[in-house]
């Protein structure tokens, strides 16, 4: 894929690719570069000049210190001591593919041609993108308000060779003028008035987090639907609650989704049925005549799965509208508008993260709840008093010298506490910075953190539900023989079963059941293998 950066048209799906496909090209619109020049040439001829009003960030100081003036003979040096002050983030490195997503968001900010940075600027940027050239960013020190101003300055840090900045190239970590000069990149590149504040103003690291997350979660729930949809088969699942009639009578486009995957997932399956819920499991407990074999209805985890899903669909949808336009957006100060012959400057404060951090609050309960079913789904399967006959704890032979899931689900239990706790929301957690300049901030970096960490948890958590179900499905086969899966299940049980046998012989090590079943959901593995068989899916 090719993607050429004009301000204005860049879209999610082009800004995961390039974040995680290095194959991928980048280059800037010939417009784009046009806008930037022309600006430019307005700036140098109407403003490097002492008499020149004052311009935030340009020939003043920053923050408390707005109302300082600086020479047009310190211009340069400005630019350099802004970068050395704002160097003061700490943490690990941010993750490579959101560094790359950072990258191409930062100069795809800048294209859009109202911020008054030199085109050399956003040419670098796009050159150590496609070089692979990655700067080492600490992942904590913003609060998302004069935008990322700390992750960024290790980005510009690295895009003018400083002496102390890092990058990661080809998987070494070095100092980030050996990167750029064994990558072809000139080592050294001097900023110019307005290049450094333009470089570090902007949420943007927060924008790399935030959409890598809510690409992952619209796979994620889909990934969900299948695991719910497993779980239906392996406890014999009552599905009236899933009939189109009943979505329609309260019409939420997330909940008829959910609904309708589960429907293809499950269709002509036998194991859904009155019949095979009549034949009663040896650990099941009940008398045939004393039940009635339709079971009336599930419990909620299963019944009301469409409608606990499908919310989260429907709020991925307004999380992507708020994403469309912030990876669009100019989101630094200040901003440069043609007004005739000349431009027109405005302070402003497109750099608060308040949208960002929002979505990414919301992203984060969403999915935790998404987690939380599952998890539910998954302890029910474990139990025989609540799946209906399953073995405790899904052990298929030696109960006691074999522990079977019952620790797999514990580990489970434990991301989701986890997750209660990060999808508390940051962004009504305003905590004022320098002298109060700002007073309120939004605190969008750490939002889309947290949002990254919750998805990663509950990747894990609906893979195990997913690996657990498959399990429950292969220890009844006897038992159920001739009460097939459906067309989209018994293809998703087939995926798992070719990447982790059923553990029919006794306890083994389970991290590596765990991590197999991780890498299926991560890379849509079962997805794709259940839409061959029944069709694509919502």
């Amino acid at each position: 894929m090719h993607v050429e950066l004009d301000g204005m048209s860049l879209t999610i799906r082009q800004t995961v690719a390039v974040a995680r496909d290095k194959a991928c090209t980048v280059s800037l619109a010939a417009r784009a570069r046009q806008r930037l020049d022309d600006m430019r040439r307005y700036i140098e001829r109407q403003w490097l000049n002492e008499s020149a009003p004052p311009m935030y960030g340009f020939n003043t100081g920053l923050g408390k210190l707005k109302d300082t003036r600086i020479p047009i003979t310190h211009i340069l040096q400005f630019q350099r001591s802004t970068i050395n002050a704002h160097s003061a983030g700490v943490g690990e490195p941010v993750p490579e593919d959101v560094v790359r997503a950072t990258l191409l968001l930062r100069a795809n900010a800048l294209a859009r041609g109202v911020s008054g940075p030199r085109s050399e600027v956003v040419e670098r940027l796009i050159a150590m993108l496609n070089a692979g050239v990655h700067p080492v960013i600490p992942q904590k020190g913003s609060v998302g308000a004069s935008g990322d101003l700390a992750p960024l300055a290790y980005l510009a840090g690295a895009l003018v060779g400083h002496e102390r900045a890092e990058a990661f190239y080809r998987g070494t970590r070095m100092p980030a003028r050996d990167a750029l000069a064994a990558a072809g990149i000139l080592p050294e590149f001097e900023l110019e008035a307005k290049d450094g504040l333009a470089l570090i103003n902007g949420s943007t690291v927060s924008l790399a987090y935030a959409v890598l997350a809510l690409d992952d979660a619209r796979r994620l729930v889909t990934n969900a639907d299948i695991a719910l949809a497993v779980s239906l088969e392996a406890i014999r699942g009552e599905m009236a609650a899933f009939d189109e009639r009943v979505q329609e009578a309260r019409p939420h486009p997330g909940q008829a989704a959910t609904a309708a995957n589960v429907r293809e997932l499950t269709r002509a399956s036998k194991r859904c049925t009155p019949a095979a819920r009549e034949i009663v499991l040896p650990d099941e407990g009940r008398v045939p005549a004393q039940t009635i074999p339709a079971r009336v209805q599930d419990a909620y985890s299963l019944r009301c799965a469409p409608q606990v899903h499908g919310p989260v669909r429907d709020a991925l949808k307004y999380i992507e509208s708020i994403m469309a336009i912030e990876i669009n957006s100019a989101t630094d100060n200040p901003l440069m508008f043609e007004s005739g012959s000349d431009f027109e400057v405005l302070s402003a404060g497109n750099f608060h993260g308040q949208y960002l951090a929002q979505a990414c609050d919301l992203l984060a309960i969403v999915l935790t709840d998404l987690g939380s079913i599952s998890e539910r789904r998954t302890y029910r399967l474990l139990d025989p008093t609540m799946s209906y006959g399953l073995p405790s704890n899904l052990v298929a032979t030696m109960p006691g010298v074999n522990t079977g899931y019952s620790i797999a689900h514990c580990s489970m239990a434990a991301l989701v506490t986890e997750n209660k706790t990060l999808c508390w929301p940051a962004s009504v957690d305003s905590i004022p910075t320098k002298s109060n300049q700002e007073d309120h901030v939004s605190n969008s970096t750490w939002s889309s953190r947290k949002a990254h960490m919750v998805l990663a948890n509950v990747q894990q958590i609906v893979a195990t539900e997913m690996l657990i179900a498959a399990q429950a499905v292969s220890i009844t086969e006897t038992q159920l023989k001739g009460y097939d899966l459906g067309v989209g299940t018994s293809a998703a049980v087939r995926t798992i079963r070719d990447r982790v046998p059923a553990a029919l012989d006794g306890d083994r090590w389970l991290h590596a059941d765990l991590a197999e079943a991780l890498e299926l959901v991560r890379t849509d593995a079962v997805v794709a293998a259940a839409e061959q068989a029944c069709g694509p899916l919502a």
